[in-house]
């Protein structure tokens, strides 16, 4: 069994030591005081954040898929930012996907022991059918999972961008990747419990690479989420007021737009903005690529 007592992670923070004797007041500012730390951990990594940004959006744009593979928090937290895909942006389920070591059984009850197969990540890989369109996100806190690593090992090997997140230093035969992101937060306020500050960091940075990637991907109008379409209450009451606001028709006029486009926000608008039919608004979309902006401006 390998030793991790040297890594970032593992390491015994000096402010948390008295912290089964704290008040509930003092450890709740100690938690929050810590917490900052993962942002500013993250600042660090904006270079390699935004190359990541454009691996990404360059394979979606060539056909391929972001899959995310962890194991644990790190795992869960990539099925998470996938899952939230399809209903912010419109997106297809397969073009963001999370792994997850131990399938979505672990989702919900820990499988500790799935991370530790480096023949099951690269399995995960193949049974992806991962090609070189794709770009596979290695996530794992604690630098070190096997699982993760020979899924990363095994997407180079098919041709795909990788991309490795970890809150450490580099460790002893760490994968070889295109990106390597590396927020070091530090000793956690419970000892090697990473779903804390690392874990935060490693939600900011998947939530900035997934949300700006579909950003740059046509799938945001000024700050607005233009691509969603109103299947419920909610996303109803959303488009609607995105319509009117991008239109200047009152919300009764928007409610009629994204009717005649069957709930589509980016046809209505483009109904209204170039005067034509949903097959009209359609086409125009279809040359812009999806990209709203070009659309209205063409």
């Amino acid at each position: 069994m390998a030793d991790r007592s040297h890594l970032l992670t593992e390491l015994r923070l000096p402010e948390s030591m008295n912290l089964d004797s704290m008040s509930i007041e003092e450890a709740v500012a100690l938690m929050n005081q810590q917490d900052s730390a993962a942002v500013a951990a993250v600042a660090t990594q904006q270079p390699q954040i935004s190359e990541a940004i454009r691996l990404v959006v360059s394979a979606v744009r060539a056909g391929g898929r972001l899959i995310y593979v962890g194991a644990g928090t790190s795992g869960r937290l990539g099925v998470l930012d996938a899952a939230e895909c399809p209903p912010t942006f419109r997106t297809d389920p397969n073009l963001v996907q999370g792994i997850i070591a131990g399938g979505e059984a672990a989702m919900f009850r820990a499988q500790e022991g799935a991370e530790d197969s480096r023949e099951g990540g690269a399995k995960t890989i193949d049974e992806k059918n991962i090609g070189p369109h794709d770009v596979v996100m290695g996530i794992a806190a604690g630098g070190t999972t096997p699982f993760v690593h020979g899924a990363l090992q095994q997407a180079r090997a098919r041709g795909a961008k990788t991309i490795f997140l970890s809150c450490v230093q580099r460790v002893e035969n760490e994968p070889e990747v295109d990106v390597v992101i590396r927020p070091l937060t530090g000793p956690e306020v419970v000892t090697g419990s990473t779903r804390l500050k690392a874990g935060t960091a490693t939600k900011l940075v998947l939530n900035t690479i997934s949300t700006l990637a579909m950003v740059q991907l046509g799938k945001v109008y000024e700050n607005l989420m233009v691509d969603l379409r109103a299947t419920n209450n909610k996303l109803q009451d959303r488009a609607e007021r995105i319509v009117a606001t991008l239109t200047g028709e009152p919300r009764e006029r928007g409610r009629e737009l994204l009717m005649e486009a069957q709930g589509h926000v980016k046809l209505a608008i483009v109904m209204h903005g170039r005067k034509v039919d949903v097959g009209g608004a359609q086409q125009i979309l279809n040359e812009a690529g999806g990209d709203l902006r070009k659309a209205l401006e063409s």
